[in-house]
């Protein structure tokens, strides 16, 4: 099935003209739960690797065999599946009590190399933002699921470009860690629907002038809002036989209430799993991220973010998830959180093999 997001509330190009000089393209992967084949697109699905190829392995020293199984955070996340809509069986909540953090494998020392964890295969064919180094079509995408290296004390990220067409012989099966850190570091295996939208710059890195537009625009909405809730006023809830016929109609009224719109919400930057577009510096001040060999300023090639959407993006929903709302296979289908809930990878527009660079938020 496609992923259809729904228009924007409004044109904010047709408004404020010189934000067509601050447009970019992204590439919205609307990941899902499913089973994607060696040769598809998809996050933490199997990879088209050669089989006469070393796998990658993370080397640096920090504990290694400490923390959660990941065959228990697999069980975990399709016993809440199953019992989505229910109260867990006695048997289920027995395996669930059972899983622990704790030394699971104590013979695995903190200088042994560990194979990094598959997180994502990306390809040209159909991601029309993902660009990499010339003649290659293919990018995957590993991690340590361990947030203990470098002085951040984050996870170490791994990019393999290929061409697809020169792997031969895939290998089977693939490496993969025993144990990982934090189960939010395990992405749950899904496929993937790309969908391009068009984004606009983070608000403050927008000339003042400009910035200065937009903000008032948005309080004039607010006090259109405001004029309209003051002019028509809330019903009595004398008029009502019960009090509970009283909150019914009340929540039918907020129900029909046009949403409120934002520019950083609903015009700028688009929610969730996706290659190129702009960053989002909403928790921080803006902060170069600039190649360090060559010095070229590094756009955001793919950005891991915890939520499809949240309660202050919900216009960027897909259509075909509007029925579907609460439901976390939708709203949180990977289970992945970073940092304080999105990561980015940035690699040179000039030479994408330079040394990629991440920025949390």
């Amino acid at each position: 099935m496609t992923r259809t997001t729904p228009p924007r509330p409004l044109d904010i190009e047709a408004d404020f003209p010189a934000l067509a000089a601050h447009r970019r393209t992204a590439t919205r992967l609307h990941p899902r739960h499913g089973v994607p084949g060696a040769g598809d697109s998809s996050v933490a699905g199997p990879l088209l690797w050669p089989a006469d190829e070393p796998w990658p392995v993370c080397t640096a020293v920090h504990p290694k065999g400490t923390g959660h199984l990941l065959s228990d955070v697999r069980l975990r996340r399709r016993i809440q599946d199953d019992a989505r809509w229910r109260d867990f069986t006695e048997d289920e909540q027995r395996l669930l009590d059972a899983m622990k953090a704790a030394d699971h494998v104590p013979d695995l020392r903190d200088d042994d190399g560990l194979p990094m964890l598959a997180v994502a295969q990306l390809s040209t064919r159909d991601i029309p933002d993902l660009v990499g180094p010339e003649g290659h079509d293919l990018l995957q995408v590993f991690w340590c699921p361990f947030e203990a290296h470098g002085p951040g004390r984050t996870i170490d990220v791994v990019l393999k470009w290929r061409h697809s067409a020169d792997v031969g012989a895939v290998l089977t099966p693939q490496p993969e860690p025993p144990v990982a850190g934090r189960a939010e570091c395990v992405p749950t295996t899904c496929v993937v629907h790309p969908e391009q939208v068009v984004e606009h710059e983070y608000l403050g890195l927008l000339d003042e002038g400009l910035q200065e537009e937009i903000s008032a625009w948005e309080e004039g909405l607010l006090d259109e809002d405001d004029d309209d809730d003051y002019e028509e006023g809330p019903p009595s809830a004398a008029s009502y036989a019960t009090y509970e016929e009283y909150e019914a109609a009340m929540a039918a009224a907020r129900a029909e209430e046009p949403e409120e719109i934002d520019y950083m919400s609903d015009l700028s930057i688009a929610p969730g799993w996706k290659v190129g577009g702009f960053a989002s510096w909403h928790l921080t001040d803006p902060a170069p991220v600039d190649c360090q060999v060559c010095g070229t300023a590094m756009p955001p090639l793919l950005t891991v973010d915890k939520w499809e959407c949240d309660g202050a993006s919900r216009s960027w929903l897909p259509i075909e998830d509007r029925d579907a709302t609460n439901d976390p296979g939708v709203i949180d289908p990977v289970g992945v959180y970073l940092g304080r809930g999105l990561m980015r990878v940035h690699t040179c527009p000039a030479d994408p093999l330079h040394p990629h660079r991440l920025s949390f938020q």
